[in-house]
């Protein structure tokens, strides 16, 4: 007797993953590293204080026994503070971690593909198989030369009485070249990034945590340089990212440029850009004598002007600049606006909400095509 089966969805009750006690609080605990700039001890403070708020452990299982098993793991070690005091401090496989978990969070839940995964609209004698056949053209290497639609084409084209291989029976499998893209990401990290009681700093780090992650592990041919500008600018390395702090800055947007740009001289792709996330008006300028020119109050048409050379310059360069405004300010909208028009770029207006997915969008769509 046959069973009918029948197709259709089963709702029921939301199950939560079984996640070990371990796995619960370690998730919790890598926001609150994030937050804390890497800084474990107060993460630890925080998470003792949500334990006795939402009950995370009970006595099968405490926080004592989840730092143990941190050490374990490898996620914590022991360390010399400046001050000549022991303490902990966390490793190279939980900056890691952090790195995943804000790719997860951000860009979703991205898997490892091969490298170089962005393609080109050029066609020809690229370096990744497309399935689709053309027409030998001289220089094509003959390994490319697909047999058997070769053989199809010449017993169509000259029948199996008189059969003979031309070369106007050749076809080749076509292929695309894969995009390199070479991108720096400027990170303002200017006193305003945590000012009015709002943290700005934590959602732009994420961004280049994920963003980080996503290249080195999806598109690692690409490369990614980060670098951060407050009175002045200089690069720091991906894995310094969770220990990025706002210092008491002013905004010297045309250093950070500078640097981006000297970046990006030194690299062979062809494909360059530079993603500046700010949150406020350009307010300082080092002047060749070593001196800086300040200005809060405003929009400075000295230091705006260079800023707008800076971005013809980029222009020239053939590096185009996005800059994601994560501020509302009406009257910084004129300067932004200049701003791209004199690099041919683009910017967004926008809050924290959805940078993450802003970025990684514009960083999928600028790598598909090539720019000249």
């Amino acid at each position: 007797m046959e069973t009918n089966k029948r197709k259709g969805f089963l709702f029921k009750k939301y199950e939560a993953p079984n996640l070990s006690p371990f796995d619960k609080i370690f998730e919790i605990f890598k926001e609150l590293i994030t937050h804390t700039s890497g800084d474990f001890d107060e993460a630890i403070d925080w998470l003792r204080e949500l334990d006795k708020e939402y009950k995370l452990t009970d006595s099968s299982y405490t926080i004592d026994d989840f730092i143990e098993d941190l050490k374990k793991k490898g996620y914590i070690r022991e360390e010399i503070k400046d001050d000549g005091s022991g303490g902990l401090a966390i490793t190279s496989k939980t900056e890691r971690a952090i790195r995943q978990q804000a790719l997860d969070q951000i860009f979703g839940n991205l898997k490892r593909s091969g490298s170089g995964n962005h393609k080109t609209k050029h066609s020809g004698n690229g370096d990744e198989h497309t399935g689709e056949f053309r027409e030998f053209h001289f220089g094509d290497s003959l390994e490319r030369i697909s047999l058997t639609e070769s053989l199809k084409n010449a017993q169509v084209n000259n029948g199996i009485d008189s059969f003979k291989l031309t070369e106007d029976d050749l076809v080749v499998e076509d292929a695309q070249f894969k995009a390199q893209m070479s991108t720096v990401l400027m990170i303002d990290i200017s006193h305003s990034m945590i000012l009015y009681g709002e943290d700005r700093i934590t959602p732009a780090k994420k961004v280049a945590m994920a963003l980080a992650e996503l290249i080195t592990t999806r598109y690692p041919k690409d490369t990614l340089d980060i670098l951060v500008f407050g009175n002045d600018a200089w690069p720091i390395a991906i894995k310094d990212l969770p220990y990025l702090k706002v210092g008491p800055y002013h905004t010297n947007t045309v250093a950070g440029l500078e640097l981006a740009m000297d970046l990006l001289r030194r690299k062979r792709n062809t494909n360059k850009q530079i993603f500046m996330i700010t949150d406020g008006k350009p307010s300082c300028i080092r002047e060749r004598d070593g001196s800086y020119y300040m200005n809060s109050y405003g929009l400075d048409d000295y230091i705006v002007d260079k800023c707008y050379a800076m971005a013809q310059q980029a222009r020239k360069l053939h590096i185009p600049i996005t800059t994601f405004m994560i501020a509302n300010d009406p009257y910084l909208q004129q300067f932004v606006n200049y701003f791209t028009e004199a690099n041919q770029g683009k910017a967004f207006y926008t809050g924290l909400k959805g940078l993450g997915e802003m970025i990684f969008e514009d960083y999928e769509t600028n790598r598909k095509k090539r720019i000249k």
